[in-house]
């Protein structure tokens, strides 16, 4: 396509596209796939800070990066040519570097890092308020530069522990699970928040907490949270005997001792996760055992925590890149009786994404240079400017020393169906099992053969890694790879990883990282105006709101299809479409079909095969008992998983539907009573809009609204209320007159109980007025989210009114079940309608951007 009369950038002559023309340029390049086009030129085509773009389509894209990874081979010998690099990384097909790289490699528009993971940490386990400030700041330099941030609380002493200062006794780790999460939730990046994972040991004496503090409404949002398993926690889980907390937790003498029941902490983790997908579970000794970077713990490669998703286990200031291979683009003859997958191409193409990703870490390196230049050249005093700028220093030095990759693949679910294995069989778990053997010998061949040209990483030493387990799997494999990295080194501290592939799927529009495909058939809905013309109405919501349904088929479906002589252009009818699908190799091989306990030992067995860790969720349905995600934890445990997740799925209505007829599932909200219980429990809920402080009391049947009171607090008509008080009951009582009259009842720190009487009449009377509005509709079974856009929708004239109006809604946003559609609403950053309420927020699960308030 042709575009007339594009603008030049004067000082460097980069012809500048608009957004149209990029649109136009990038779905034509995509065949129509509309997602995938928005995705591209919002995430990763090349941008300046006024938003004019200079890339038209993916194309130009990877010629830049081909440009610039060639540059760097030129510094080495043997080097690999642009063109060679450009045929590996054009349309996506073979080696596909993922967000950092991609949008950062040539970019000199931004002075960002190549790095989607970091992991900081306090030298000597430091828990002084100034260490913990420290990394708090260190999480946010490292957050406006894209990155993805993890680390471990297990160096805070417990609570109520003693401090040499005005505190006297210690907060413990929640209150400042809570600052982290709110510095995360602070930083801007771009149109999405930063990513965080906060870890703590089982062993720790406040984990209990820890593991509770996300399922408190409004706290800890914007984080993710992992438990550090251990293997005698376990063992003791098992046996069902006590179980020894400890602070420090490594320590040999203890100052902190706690005997606790292992079980009820289990039954805990298993609760919360099945009620809320959270907290993951990292099993710790597994980790640390297969480790080969923490052969050289003692040199600062200890093992402390993970990335946000939890598949790039790191040491404090070290980071990782990541670069996927497209597996699909392997099968020859996909979906035929011929289909098979070319191990010869593949193992080569390994050797180059390897060599690639090695080369990354030069651009990594020139890119902290440039930061660090940054840095030295702006105006603030030097004492502000040093935590960030020894941060990048650290990071360097991590970087250069020890040259970690992070070489993983996409598309297993969609190569196991094209070569015909149904994913979650047996035999399909042999064949992924020898796929990802496969690039662990290959990778690990060419980081040997890296070392032979460029040199090994600066402190390689085979003595250290001889006991490692994964390196010793190698060495049965191969005697010969293993007999040259012992004699030449190796280029690299680490290698592998499986990340969760998010956009970089949509681009190659196919399954991601190692999941099964989430259906290969569906319907999205779109909102219409059954008033204009030509307008088809298919479904009308409890609300009269009116929908098209439309079907989409996953990509690699539609080859099926045509390699099996199906018209992918007509429109079928549901009974089709069920037909089809039992015939092909997508037939029980869902993300909600494949078998959980298969689909866990699957990952076991890859993952001795994975250096760094695996990002993957076991999909569960709603109607699961907690029990199952238990026996789920141990079943990981027991077939050597590092980490796992699970997710319950909620009952979703909306854009994203399944095609089945028989779903539609009863609300929560027909268990409310039509009485009001004499009393309820409370969440209190603080908001500040402007300069004023607001609080809200929230009645809860179940963990549901029923009743909300709010008001200013701390004014002459407000509400003194201690800052540490989060929960207590509202309880309906009568005054001296015989009216009725609403009080609140909470447990003070030395637990004696204070009532403040009256919500009622403690709050401005048209605050009460539009209260008891707001409480009606809610006991009367509407939705939480549509009763916050009839909020939202209020016309009010008050200002004062209005930021009432505004903090209501950020209220009652926490209690909207996770995963529910926010209807109407498109995302900003790929265009898809299908976006979902997550803690609070509105999320797009199609691109992961993330937009609270």
């Amino acid at each position: 396509m042709a575009f007339k009369n594009v603008a030049v950038e004067p000082k460097t002559g980069k012809k500048i596209y608009s957004q149209e023309e990029a649109y136009q340029a990038t779905l034509n390049y995509f065949k129509g796939d509309d997602l995938a086009a928005r995705v591209w030129i919002n995430k990763y085509a090349l941008k300046d800070s006024f938003g004019n773009i200079y890339e038209k389509n993916p194309d130009d894209m990877h010629r830049r990066l081909a440009k610039e990874i060639a540059r760097v081979e030129k510094k080495y010998d043997n080097p690999m040519t642009e063109e060679q690099v450009y045929e590996l990384l054009k349309d996506f097909k073979y080696i596909v570097p993922q967000g950092g790289p991609m949008t950062g490699i040539g970019n000199d528009y931004q002075i960002a890092s190549l790095s989607n993971c970091f992991v900081v940490g306090n030298e000597g386990n430091s828990d002084s308020y100034g260490g913990i400030l420290k990394i708090d700041q260190e999480q946010v330099q490292l957050m406006k530069r894209r990155g993805g941030v993890g680390h471990d609380l297990s160096h805070i002493r417990p609570k109520g522990s003693p401090v040499k200062n005005s505190a006297l006794t210690s907060t413990g780790i929640v209150p400042f699970m809570e600052r982290y999460s709110n510095s995360t939730r602070e930083v801007a990046q771009d149109g999405r928040r930063g990513a965080l994972m906060l870890s703590v040991s089982v062993k720790h004496p406040d984990s209990e907490s820890f593991i509770d503090a996300k399922l408190e409404q409004g706290k800890v949002t914007g984080a993710n949270v992992s438990v550090k398993i251990h293997d005698d926690f376990m063992q003791s889980v098992e046996s069902g005997e006590p179980y020894k907390q400890q602070y420090p937790i490594d320590a040999k003498r203890p100052a902190y001792e706690k005997i606790t029941d292992a079980e009820k902490i289990w039954k805990k983790i298993v609760h919360n996760a099945w009620k809320s997908a959270e907290p993951g579970i990292l099993f710790w000794d597994t980790i640390i055992k297969e480790s080969v970077p923490d052969c050289y713990a003692d040199l600062g490669y200890k093992t402390v925590s993970t990335n946000p998703c939890g598949e790039i286990p790191l040491c404090p200031y070290d980071s990782c890149r990541l670069l996927a291979v497209n597996l699909y683009s392997y099968v020859e003859k996909p979906f035929t009786a011929e289909a098979k997958f070319n191990f010869e191409q593949f193992k080569e193409h390994v050797g180059y994404a390897q060599r690639m990703m090695d080369d990354i870490i030069d651009l990594e390196l020139e890119k902290i240079d440039a930061i660090i230049e940054k840095i030295d050249a702006d105006p603030e005093d030097e004492e502000i400017k040093s935590i960030e700028r020894k941060l990048w220093e650290k990071i360097q030095t991590k970087a250069n020393e020890g040259r970690r990759t992070g070489v993983g693949i996409t598309a297993e679910g969609d190569m196991l169906a094209a070569v015909g294995l149904r994913y979650g069989t047996e035999d399909a778990t042999d064949f992924s099992e020898e796929i990802h053997k496969t690039l662990a010998i290959e990778a690990y061949r060419s980081s040997v053969n890296l070392a032979k040209e460029r040199g090994p990483f600066a402190i390689y030493d085979a003595e250290r890694e001889k006991n490692n387990p994964l390196i010793n799997r190698l060495r049965e494999q191969d005697e010969t790879l293993y007999t040259d990295m012992v004699k030449y080194g190796r280029r690299n501290i680490a290698l592998l990883t499986i990340a969760p592939t998010g956009t970089t799927s949509l681009m190659t529009q196919t399954t991601s990282g190692i999941e099964p495909v989430f259906m290969p058939v569906y319907k999205r809905r779109r909102k219409v105006n059954p008033n204009d013309k030509e307008v088809r109405v298919d479904f009308v919501d409890e609300v009269g709101d009116s929908w098209e349904e439309y079907i989409v088929f996953h990509h690699k479906f539609v080859d099926w299809m045509k390699v099996n002589g199906l018209d992918t252009t007509i429109k079928y009818s549901q009974e089709e479409l069920d037909k089809m699908v039992e015939k092909s190799p997508y037939y029980k091989a869902t993300s909600n079909d494949v078998d959980w306990l298969r689909k866990v030992r699957m990952q076991g067995r890859i993952q001795k095969w994975v250096d760094h860790s695996i990002s993957v969720t076991i999909n569960l349905p709603n109607d699961v008992e907690e029990e199952l995600v238990g026996k789920l934890y141990f079943e990981a445990w027991k077939s050597g998983c590092k980490g796992v997740t699970v997710y319950r799925d909620g009952s979703r209505s909306g854009v994203l539907i399944s095609n089945k007829k028989d779903e539609k599932k009863k609300e929560k909200f027909s268990t409310f009573p039509t009485k009001r219980p004499e009393e309820l429990e409370a969440d209190v809920v603080r908001f500040q809009n402007n300069k004023d402080k607001w609080v809200a009391f929230i009645g809860l049947v179940g963990d549901l609204p029923y009743e909300i009171f709010t008001g200013l607090q701390d004014d002459e008509d407000g509400i003194l209320l201690p800052r540490s008080v989060t929960k207590g009951k509202i309880i309906k009582n009568r005054d001296e007159d015989g009216n009725s009259r609403y009080d609140f009842q909470y447990t003070n720190k030395r637990g004696y109980k204070t009532t403040i009487e009256g919500l009622s009449y403690k709050f401005n009377p048209v605050f009460w007025n539009y209260a008891k509005l707001i409480s009606g509709i809610l006991r009367h079974g509407m939705p939480i989210h549509k009763v916050v856009d009839t909020v939202t929708s209020l016309q009010l004239d008050n200002d004062t009114i209005n930021s009432w109006k505004a903090g209501v809604a950020r209220a009652l946003k926490k209690y909207i079940p996770n995963g529910t559609i926010a209807e109407g609403t498109v995302c900003g950053e790929c265009g898809s309608n299908n976006v979902i309420y997550q803690e609070g927020c509105l999320t797009c699960p199609d691109c992961g951007s993330s937009k609270c308030g």
